[in-house]
């Protein structure tokens, strides 16, 4: 549904706001290059953990699924997953009923930089909850699902 929006009314609103924008973005790109610490797993991109938490700790999933759930091709997932096969994060299994389908889950390495990473966002979240109400919180949330969409589009 394409919506028509109004320009700015209060164009030094809207400068702040981009150069907020402008600055979370240079933010989280300093973030992805920086690998993180996940116990025994040792250090992972953020790219990689993610991976491994749209893996999850369920029976396994299909490298398609992965793909798609990740939002990018067949072949970087291919990649990714090699990358962390290389470090005992994840295994590959032919998919028990179609002899094409490849199964991607977890080792218990793998399964441990999972829960680390869990443990991580709820330290995020009680660290907002420090400085935001759950009203806040929601509309934060709700503002992040915007921005997704919309770089989306």
């Amino acid at each position: 549904m394409n919506q028509k929006h109004n320009p700015p009314t209060n164009n030094r609103n809207s400068t702040k706001g981009s150069e907020q924008l402008g600055r979370l973005f240079l933010q989280l790109r300093r973030m992805e290059r920086q690998p993180r610490v996940f116990g025994e797993a040792g250090p992972l991109t953020p790219t990689e953990v993610h991976t491994i938490d749209a893996i999850g700790c369920d029976a396994g999933i299909l490298m398609s699924e992965l793909a798609a759930r990740l939002g990018v091709t067949k072949g970087a997932v291919t990649q990714l997953v090699g990358r962390l096969e290389g470090k005992d994060l994840v295994k590959r299994t032919p998919h028990p009923e179609d002899s094409r389908a490849v199964m991607v889950s977890l080792t218990d390495k793998g399964k441990t930089a999972y829960h680390q990473h869990e443990i991580l966002h709820h330290h995020f979240y009680n660290q907002l909850r420090e400085h935001l109400n759950e009203e806040e919180i929601s509309i934060f949330e709700k503002g992040i699902e915007t921005l997704v969409r919309i770089l989306r589009e």
